[in-house]
């Protein structure tokens, strides 16, 4: 690492740490009146926006990225519209910050209780998606937090663009605008840096790929929010609705292919596999998703007259595909998904469709995951669908926070005590 980029890390670490203290006293209506901006200049600069956006699509579809990398790098009207209603969701949130709960009369006339306060620094490492940067500067503020936005390079334009419209945002309801920053350099080296400066930064998540989540998992020192894979299953019960079945799994797959809750494996009980299957899967073909299938899935959709079946490997099994391939695997009985899901799922996001209450109950309690859904599609392990505003990131790991990430994702709890003169005998 060159000298100057961990000299600007260090720079840009104290101007946040300074900012997380302006931040954390910050009154509600300040924190409100700079996201309420920050939404009205999204759509007075909607035209700005995607035309810088196309900068970065061209350049990424040059450098040969995949379908799915220009899916989530592309910013429509329709994307640009979602991040301010975002802010606005986020608007109308209650402040976390500062609220006491549990204040409790101890033996010894104290009172005790936990305050929710900011974590303080929080820096997010991303790629591809320009959108976080809007979402997570908002959580991020509205939580009385300062961040760091380190983006990918491929997106360097819209997130520059997208930085400085927060900043306006942040001058406009006086706060220190060196509460959101953008690292604008897009040498890898700052992300090493990054991810090591625990005097800077409390908290890091990481929104991108596996190999970017595998190698901070390596080697950061800062604590992180993060999710390695997502692994996502549909287990269609022999007690299921059939047209809740065919219209719910294929709104998990095919709504789009590119999010990390997109459902990827598709386990159906055997009993109700020939009532399913053909239908669920002629949609499927038609809309030209690759079929991947175990033998008595094989068994059943040829008997149905399906051809162009590839056969499901252990590969499969454990792969995040994040594009037109379903893995279909039928099973025994409830007991057999849920140990399938034991063994390939990443703990991300799990449904059932089911109208027995039993299984339905038994499937919440015994499946470990983030978000387990009865009756609906996987797609909505969001924060935005959960009412969070946005998201700053999905969570499977079991301290702090899990699944979607939103307000009080970003925030910790202090015990405070009110005392009356009490001393301890």
């Amino acid at each position: 690492m060159s000298d100057s980029i961990k000299q600007m890390m260090q720079d840009i670490g104290q101007r946040a740490r300074q900012a997380s203290r302006a931040m954390a006293r910050a009154s509600s209506e300040q924190k409100n009146q700079a996201l309420a901006h920050i939404a009205k200049l999204i759509r007075q600069e909607a035209d700005e926006i995607q035309k810088v956006n196309q900068i970065d699509v061209a350049r990424a579809k040059a450098n040969g990225q995949d379908a799915a990398f220009i899916d989530r790098l592309t910013m429509t009207p329709k994307t640009i519209e979602s991040m301010a209603l975002g802010l606005e969701q986020i608007v109308s949130l209650d402040d976390p910050i500062g609220k006491i709960t549990s204040l409790q009369k101890q033996a010894s006339g104290i009172e005790l209780g936990q305050m929710r306060v900011p974590l303080g620094v929080i820096g997010i490492i991303y790629e591809s998606r320009p959108n976080v940067t809007i979402d997570a500067a908002a959580l991020c503020l509205k939580s009385g937090n300062a961040v760091i936005l380190r983006g990918g390079s491929e997106a360097i334009d819209s997130n520059t663009l997208l930085a400085q419209l927060i900043k306006e945002g942040l001058d406009a309801a006086n706060l220190p605008m060196d509460a959101v920053q953008v690292v604008t350099t897009i040498d890898r080296s700052a992300v090493g840096e990054m991810i090591t400066m625990t005097e800077y930064i409390d908290v890091i998540v990481p929104r991108g790929g596996k190999s970017l989540i595998a190698r901070l998992m390596a080697e950061a020192r800062v604590p992180m929010i993060k999710h390695l894979d997502g692994i996502c299953h549909t287990y269609i019960d022999a007690d299921a609705d059939v047209a809740m079945a065919i219209r719910v799994c294929d709104n998990a797959k095919t709504q789009r292919y590119a999010p990390c809750n997109a459902m990827e494996t598709l386990l159906v009980n055997q009993e109700i596999a020939a009532q399913v299957l053909p239908t669920l899967c002629k949609i499927y073909q038609d809309k030209g998703v690759e079929l991947r299938v175990d033998a008595l899935t094989r068994s059943t959709l040829e008997a149905a007259g399906f051809q162009n079946l590839v056969e499901a490997t252990e590969e499969d099994w454990q792969t995040e595909y994040l594009a037109p391939i379903l893995s279909i695997k039928t099973v025994a009985d409830m007991d057999e998904a849920m140990s399938h899901i034991e063994q390939y799922g990443s703990k991300h996001t799990d449904a059932i469709i089911t109208n027995n209450q039993a299984q339905a109950n038994r499937f919440l309690r015994e499946v470990d995951s983030a978000s387990v859904m009865v009756n609906a599609s996987t797609r909505f392990a969001d924060g935005f669908e959960y009412g969070l505003g946005a998201e700053i990131g999905i969570s499977n790991d079991k301290l702090h926070a899990r699944g979607p990430v939103g307000l009080d994702g970003l925030t910790s709890l202090k015990y405070i005590v009110m005392g009356h003169g009490e001393i301890r005998t």
